[in-house]
């Protein structure tokens, strides 16, 4: 694997051909799309043992609470670590190369049980360095994530560009409008975030590993990353994760904790239905994780993001 940008070198990799050969190692890091969750924890729940210390990068749709639950049946508790995003910004050149934009300064991180905290924290900060935010639990890192609400504007927006493949520099073409519909998701977030009692960021706070830029509104913000030459390239294909991984793990879930909260969120609501008009398919019964959760009191939600489930004796 060749890697550019940030980071530079070459590498042999060395892969895994079964969740059971992945098991041998004591840390598992997930750092794949949402919709490839189910599929990989179903597969490597047989396979945890106490020893592990499991990481979710980019942590979407209480996949951590999926897996909790599944061990937990098999009275096996393990340290669950839970990214609001990536430690990289990086872009596939080809299934050899790939570059890497950005390594991001700090990234929210919570730990499920709230209790082994401090040991997944050390093993992060043993891989990545003092990179880490520690968050109270889990669903503030749920409401921390601001790519599904961006990713959805930008790209309900652009959909025409993207559909037919054309090269289109994102921040660019986060245009005035644009940054009111992501201002207005952005309001959304921050009230059901109240109503659970949780603090995040807001979409005017955007850090990487160099610098901090926040501005009077959230075109002014995009202007002066696309100004100083940060205007990554949009998706070119309709089949992109802004909408296939966004929308049915990220979207749906801050609706789930919306209807939670009792907050009215027209927006994401409204995006998630025009999208599903526009692709022909019903993205809410994409997602195949929230449905096994069994949780439909705010109460006992933030019970289990908090202590995880009991394990069974």
């Amino acid at each position: 694997m060749t890697v550019t940008g940030a980071l530079e070198g070459d590498f042999n990799l060395e892969i895994c051909r079964s969740a059971e050969e992945l098991a041998k190692n004591d840390i598992i890091i997930l750092a794949l799309p949402a919709y490839g969750y189910r599929m990989v924890l179903d597969n490597l729940v047989p396979h945890i043992e106490p020893r592990h210390t499991v990481i979710i990068s980019g942590h979407l749709s209480f996949a951590a609470l999926y897996l909790a639950k599944r061990l937990s049946e098999r009275g096996i508790e393990v340290p669950i670590g839970v990214w609001n995003t990536t430690i990289l910004t990086s872009k596939a050149q080809s299934s050899t190369h790939i570059r890497i934009g950005a390594i991001r300064a700090k990234v929210d991180m919570a730990v499920l049980p709230v209790r082994r905290t401090d040991e997944a924290r050390a093993v992060c900060e043993e891989l990545f360095g003092d990179r880490f935010l520690i968050k109270d639990d889990m669903l503030t890192i749920a409401l921390s994530n601001l790519n599904p609400q961006n990713h959805m504007g930008i790209a309900l927006c652009n959909l025409t560009r993207i559909e037919r493949g054309e090269a289109w520099g994102q921040n660019t073409n986060v245009t005035p409008a644009v940054a009111r519909l992501l201002e207005g998701l952005d309001r959304e977030r921050l009230e059901i975030a109240a109503v659970f009692g949780k603090t995040v960021r807001t979409i005017f706070d955007h850090s990487t590993l160099t610098h901090r830029i926040s501005g009077g509104s959230v075109a002014e913000v995009y202007a002066n990353l696309a100004q100083q030459g940060k205007d990554p390239v949009g998706p070119k294909d309709i089949n992109t994760r802004y909408v296939l991984e966004d929308v049915p793990f990220g979207l749906v879930t801050t609706i789930y904790l919306a209807r939670m909260a009792g907050v009215p969120a027209p927006l994401h609501t409204s995006g998630v239905a025009i999208l599903s008009a526009c692709y022909g398919r019903d993205f809410t019964a994409d997602n195949d994780l929230l449905p096994e959760l069994g949780l439909v009191e705010r109460d006992l939600l933030v019970r289990v993001a908090t202590d995880g489930y009991p394990v069974a004796s």
